[in-house]
């Protein structure tokens, strides 16, 4: 993992003292709501239905177990004992006292982190596989360029404040797991037909009121000038990006309007102005910067299937369910991946109680080199487990309550906070997630029905990715009642498309027996159990799956 030098200490310790003067003189009436508001955003702190909401960075979702431990100590200390992991790889304390932001903020410094940059138009949280480092499939560590791109971005004075926020994601496998589709920009590593590695640029992605898909900007780019080219993207949408609509000032709608070669033709003539600059990266600092993230002590294990697993596979029926949804190959012999799932039926997809992240950090630290991934589908891994150690992995986190065997499965929900909290949504998430996860509580119907991503958002800023859900579920306000917008078909993955949308809004009581409707349409009209409700939609479109909704409703 990365640490922090003194640079990076000194800069978060001193934020840490400028928030608490900014709070102290709100308190005291000195400035204004409207003066602080600005303020506090740049910290992460929201004013949402109830009470503060404090947003903090997990950098490429990357924690140690120290900071997890830190999240659940300040989590009792200042909220209610429990915090909301996001699609962002961040986390959300929902139940946060103004007088207390400042020592929160105090209390994450201390083990490195912050919530700088988690909120306000600047760049945001960058993001990657939750694999990284640990998949099979990858070609390069991505959390390396994500540092970097966070060195390069923190406080970056020119984008501090774009015409509105910025999301960038990057993946080193070509299975993509960080949804690079669907950001202001992605980057997908691959080779070149020499054998370089380097970047397929991505640009004009998004999601929320106005959905697309990116485009690709630039085929291949070399690594070293990864910090050039993205510093030419930020500075054209910076200077002709729209300011005067709020509702049109994301890249993705400049890139929709000029069209991609326009875009492409004004990147390139800023980049050859700086790209052999200063921003270009020398291979020792490349270098400096990988050696943070070099692998961790693994044991030279032998190959095939370790005799504990084996026999807890055949032993134990319980285990065998959560070691098939869960664990996932690992690139090294005798090792293993796993997913915790955060979906526990009856619990609000992506929360975790401060005691469930002390068990999580205990075992991190003794079967996983110390180290939490949180993932953009609201889970956390433990990316280095020895194979052999898995029954005792999954007996521990049986007592917590988070061995649900469910990682892809229909109850494995994303989920805004909804109407419950924030107060932007139009209609409530958890409820619907809730009874869906209910619905599909029998695990040898939701292990026949296989893959299935269903994506919820409370409000069109789709901040639980309903548009690229298989089934993605909108809340919508009519006349003060909730309802529920359908879409189908949507991914997130190397194969990203938007969901179409299935018809008139369903009210509450509607839209669970309507997701019934979904899945047993798909059961009989699927050619096998091999293929994945995605790809029966595909095959036959949304018809059948329309007439299987409204000839009930």
């Amino acid at each position: 993992m990365y640490q922090y030098d003194q640079i990076d200490q000194t800069l978060v310790d001193e934020r840490v003292a400028q928030f608490r003067d900014q709070v102290a003189r709100r308190l005291s009436g000195a400035i204004s709501e409207d003066e602080f508001k600005p303020l506090r955003l740049q910290n992460g702190l929201y004013l949402q239905l109830h009470a503060y909401m404090l947003r903090i960075a997990i950098p490429y979702g990357t924690l140690s177990s120290q900071q997890l431990r830190a999240l659940a100590q300040i989590g009792c200390k200042y909220d209610r004992g429990w915090g909301h992991f996001t699609t962002r790889q961040n986390l959300q304390y929902n139940w946060i006292r103004l007088e207390d932001a400042a020592d929160a903020l105090a209390d994450l410094a201390k083990v490195q982190m912050h919530a700088i940059q988690t909120s306000g138009n600047c760049i945001r949280n960058t993001t990657t596989d939750q694999f990284a480092g640990a998949a099979h499939d990858e070609i390069e560590d991505p959390r390396v360029w994500c540092e970097i791109i966070r060195q390069w971005s923190t406080f970056h004075p020119e984008f501090s404040f774009l015409p509105r926020k910025f999301k960038i994601a990057v993946t080193g496998s070509p299975n993509d797991r960080a949804a690079v589709r669907v950001h202001d920009i992605g980057l997908r590593m691959h080779r070149n037909a020499e054998g370089e590695t380097g970047f397929e640029v991505i640009v004009g992605g998004g999601l929320g009121r106005t959905p697309f898909i990116g485009k690709t900007i630039r085929d291949f780019l070399p690594k070293q000038h990864l910090l050039s080219y993205l510093e030419a993207i930020l500075r054209v949408y910076n200077q002709f990006g729209r300011r005067d609509n709020i509702y049109k000032a994301r890249i993705k709608i400049m890139v929709h309007e000029i069209g991609i070669d326009a875009m492409r033709e004004k990147v390139e003539a800023e980049w050859q102005a700086i790209r052999d600059g200063a921003l270009q990266l020398p291979e020792d600092a490349i270098d400096q910067i990988a050696a943070h993230f070099a692998p961790p002590a693994f044991e030279r294990l032998p190959g095939g299937v370790a005799p504990e697993y084996a026999n807890a596979f055949r032993t134990d029926f319980e285990f065998g369910l959560w070691a098939r949804r869960n664990t996932f190959k690992h690139k090294r012999p005798g090792y293993s991946i796993v997913t915790i799932s955060l979906k526990k039926e009856g619990e609000p997809p992506g929360d975790m109680k401060a005691e469930q992240m002390l068990a999580v950090a205990d075992l991190a630290d003794r079967y996983s080199f110390g180290e939490i991934r949180v993932t953009h589908e609201q889970n956390l891994v433990l990316p280095h487990v020895k194979q052999s150690d898995l029954p005792a992995v999954f007996k521990a986190l049986k007592a917590y309550d988070l061995a649900t065997p469910n990682v892809g499965l229909a109850s494995d929900i994303i989920a805004c906070p909804g109407l419950d909290y924030c107060a932007l949504a139009n209609a409530r998430s958890i409820p619907i997630a809730q009874q869906i996860a209910q619905r599909f509580r029998n695990w040898e119907r939701a292990h026949d029905i296989g893959e299935l991503k269903i994506k919820i958002s409370g409000c069109i800023n789709a901040c639980g990715h309903h548009h690229v859900g298989h089934i993605g579920i909108l809340g919508v306000d009519k006349n003060g009642e909730e309802f529920y917008q359908l879409t189908l078909g949507g991914s997130a993955d190397q194969d990203a498309a938007l969901g179409d949308i299935l018809g008139p809004a369903l009210n509450t009581a509607q839209t669970v027996d309507a997701i019934d409707a979904l899945v047993d349409a798909y059961l009989r009209l699927r050619t096998s159990g091999e293929e994945r409700f995605l790809d029966t939609y595909r095959r036959v479109g949304l018809q059948p799956f329309k007439e299987a909704v409204y000839a009930a409703a």
